[in-house]
This record gives structure tokens, C-alpha cells and sequence, in this order.
């Protein structure tokens, strides 16, 4: 059974950083591209950052320089380092996992950025 497991979220302030966490077991990681994903209330899901298999990045416009994605497949585990975060950042942050034309998600992690 394929599990996703995100933490590292919680409440920081503007300027801040946090560094999520996804744990990965039931699948062959490191044949998966990984990925970051968040929801902000009322809004759709968006990407906000992927890595391939073979450490490709891609972020989206609104994080870049700001947040770095890496993965270490040693521990089944894909990283989010946000740093001079933004109110506007504070969603639900999902981690998912692909291969081909099948996905796995996780349950999100909150964060919140406030002062």
C-alpha cells in the first residue's frame, strides 16, 4: 500500500521559513517524480514545485528563489524548503508521487503565515 506521509507545516511569520517533509513507503521511490502541490481556500489545487527522478526542478513563478525542492531517495523522503514566506503562501501543501499515468497523493500539511 502506497502512503504519503507530509509534516512539517504549522504558523510562521512574514519573512519566515518552514521545511516540509514527505515520506514515502509502498512504491519505488526513486523511479517516481515527486512533487509539491497546495490549495488555498476557495481556490483550485496548484504546482508549486516538482522534481524528477533524475533531480529535474521545476517551480512555479510565484516561489522561485524562495522555496527549493530536493529529494533524497536514500530515505524515501522529497523536501520543500520555503523560506521569506508570505501571507499568501499560507494553504493546505500537498506531496505526490508519479509514474507515468499513475499519481499517489498525501493528506496535505497547513501552513499558515501570519503575524
Amino acid at each position: 500500500q502506497v502512503q504519503l506521509v507530509e509534516s512539517g507545516g504549522g504558523l510562521v511569520q512574514p519573512g519566515g521559513s518552514l521545511r516540509l517533509s514527505c515520506a514515502a513507503s509502498g512504491l519505488a521511490f526513486s523511479g517516481y517524480d515527486m512533487g509539491w502541490y497546495r490549495r488555498i481556500p476557495g481556490t483550485q489545487r496548484e504546482l508549486v514545485a516538482t522534481i524528477t527522478s533524475d533531480d529535474t526542478t521545476i517551480y512555479t513563478d510565484s516561489v522561485k528563489g524562495r522555496f527549493t525542492i530536493s529529494r533524497d531517495n536514500g530515505k524515501n523522503t522529497v523536501y520543500l524548503q520555503m523560506n521569506s514566506l508570505k501571507p499568501e503562501d499560507t494553504a493546505v501543501y500537498y506531496c505526490k508521487a508519479s509514474w507515468r499515468q499513475v499519481g499517489y497523493w498525501g493528506r496535505g500539511t497547513q501552513v499558515t503565515v501570519s503575524s
